[in-house]
């Protein structure tokens, strides 16, 4: 007889029972008070009145609330640059036991060699992790990545079991127009969910995005374009991460008809590695919805089941007979605004204990690809000098940053002159940015201007540049900004701080410029450090080097630079630096 079937009938003692848990009831969004649930090998096999299962071991809980591991429908994980042992270190002991990952970052920066880099070395960790196909390498047309990974790659990508869904489809320009080379990659993905990436899509062109057969978005800012997406029959992501904050903004959709958190899930998108070690993960989002007032049940139902029932997982997202072990224990009797922990099993093995930090075993073995050309041609100080036109200008287009959005604004501003050439103004708050290919060492560089870093002197800069993450550094002044290429050259891509001549501080990441092998602890202290240089030149926003990275990415609206020059994806592509 199945063991599975006998434990489950009471026929063969389980491998253990909890015992006298809450149960979090993610389908019916009710506890149940005093229940056993016994675990057989990686499964539950039943659940019953407390006393009614017999264990090898038994773990009387006391009235502690049980829920289901929880569930990260769309993260980014090297925006948290760690690889992803160093991500599940610390993503496992918040509760998290699965996330579904969209590595297009890595495939941009190092095309398929980054794809399976991320897939090996996510076996065999506390958390499953499930990629999404990148299916915007390119993101656009105007964007320069290491390789173009075209349908006969996403093809691959799924014959080879490296993919589970697809990633986000971020050129939706292109699938609205009905561009061949988009719709050949939607097919090519086959029967699977396809996510998607329509930041502002709204009537007939939602439409035609939809049509498609991309069932999802989380790019949703407000209200009414979430509201408009879950009547035409999208699943909403409602974003929280490090630096786009959308929860408190869409939770009233939930508030005003519960039946909504059926089709809604929160989360990551970007997050960092301090934020996962100050604010937690999903966690966090529990705590966050449970202080806005939503009930906390269908708060967990969206970091759950909800994801689980989207992404067809249907082993796991809820504790049932059948499904994976996957749940963790808080550290109270109720779900509230102090949401926390205490313990965590995945496939059945306990992970973490009260304030245990699980620790990963050493990927070495995993070689990590490299990039295949070092920068040498960087341009010099006469080279990014922006010289105004023989019949003048009365405008310049700048790329206006407002905190909190990764919405930028295109910014029709009076330049300031010197000796004929546009510069810095720092008393304005508007900065030089410069753009630099770095996979193919062409040596093509672009140059504009930025407005709402709040940058005083000096410079910083990053090879974490979405989605091509070519070099991206901005600036008050020129010498600055060539210094901050040129240390980012050395470094084959990581982060700089620089000050004329001077590098004030450095973070390498050699892992295709996006990842490091350090734990949480030690990137957020390398990152903590460089913003803290930063602060020292003036500038104020927060997480500027995320910021920055997302000043580059070319389908959101509105104006963006990449090595191509300035783009508005919105207003049909390469735009003018004088307006």
């Amino acid at each position: 007889m199945n063991k599975l079937v006998a434990v489950a009938r009471g026929e063969l003692p389980a491998d253990f029972v909890i015992r006298n848990a809450r149960l979090a009831n993610v389908f019916t969004l009710e506890y149940e008070n005093s229940v056993d649930v016994a675990i057989c090998g990686t499964k539950i096999a039943g659940i019953a009145k407390s006393g009614s299962y017999d264990g090898k071991k038994i773990i009387d809980v006391d009235g502690r609330v049980m829920i289901p591991g929880m569930i990260d429908g769309h993260v980014h994980i090297e925006d948290t640059m760690m690889t992803p042992p160093g991500f599940a270190e610390i993503a496992a002991i918040h509760g998290t036991s699965t996330v579904m990952a969209d590595p297009h970052e890595i495939a941009n920066a190092l095309g398929m060699s980054g794809l399976e880099y991320m897939f090996k070395t996510s076996q065999g960790l506390p958390i499953d992790i499930f990629f999404g196909a990148p299916s915007c390498v390119p993101a656009s047309d105007f964007e320069t990545p290491y390789d173009e990974l075209d349908m006969i790659a996403i093809k691959n990508m799924f014959d080879k079991n490296l993919c589970q869904h697809l990633g986000e489809v971020m050129n939706f320009p292109a699938v609205i127009s009905g561009d061949a080379e988009i719709w050949g990659k939607i097919l090519a993905a086959g029967n699977v969910p396809l996510t998607g990436h329509a930041p502002g899509v709204s009537g007939k062109n939602l439409n035609a995005y939809l049509v498609s057969g991309i069932s999802s978005d989380h790019e949703c800012v407000n209200l009414d374009e979430a509201r408009e997406k879950l009547r035409l029959g999208m699943w909403l992501m409602i974003r929280e991460g490090a630096s786009f904050l959308d929860l408190k903004t869409l939770l009233p959709l939930i508030q005003e008809n519960v039946l909504n958190a059926a089709r809604c899930m929160v989360v990551s998108d970007d997050i960092t590695a301090r934020y996962l070690i100050e604010n937690g993960h999903m966690d966090v989002k529990m705590r966050i919805m449970c202080r806005e007032g939503l009930d906390p049940l269908v708060a967990l139902r969206m970091v759950t089941l909800s994801p689980a029932e989207y992404f067809r997982l249907y082993d796991r997202g809820a504790i049932a007979p059948g499904r994976l072990a996957d749940f963790a224990l808080l550290d109270s009797d109720r779900i509230d605004e102090n949401f926390r922990v205490q313990q965590v099993w995945k496939n059945g093995l306990q992970i973490m204990s009260d304030d245990d930090v699980f620790t990963r075993e050493n990927n070495s073995d995993f070689l990590a690809p490299v990039l295949k050309t070092r920068v040498k041609n960087i341009p010099t100080l006469e080279q990014i000098k922006i010289k105004l036109p023989d019949s003048g200008a009365e405008n310049i287009n700048v790329i206006g940053v407002t905190e909190g959005t990764v919405i930028t604004k295109t910014l029709q501003l009076k330049p300031l002159i010197r000796d004929g050439y546009v510069i810095p103004d720092s008393s304005r708050d508007i900065a030089k940015i410069v753009v630099l290919e770095r996979h193919r060492d062409t040596g093509r560089f672009a140059v504009g201007f930025v407005s709402g870093l709040g940058i005083k002197r000096g410079a910083f800069g990053s090879s974490v540049a979405h989605d091509a993450h070519n070099y991206v550094v901005a600036g008050a002044d020129d010498e600055s900004i060539i210094t901050a290429l040129k240390n980012l050259a050395e470094m084959g891509g990581g982060l700089t701080v620089t000050d004329a001549e001077k590098v004030l501080n450095s973070f390498a990441l050699p892992i295709g410029g996006l990842m490091c092998y350090l734990n949480p602890y030690e990137v957020s202290e390398n990152l903590t450090k460089l913003e803290t240089s930063a602060e020292n030149l003036g500038i104020m926003i927060k997480h500027p080097f995320m910021v920055l990275s997302f000043l580059c990415l070319t389908v959101i609206p509105e104006l963006r630079i990449t090595d191509q020059g300035y783009v508005d994806i919105t207003r049909g592509g390469i735009q003018k630096i004088f307006a």
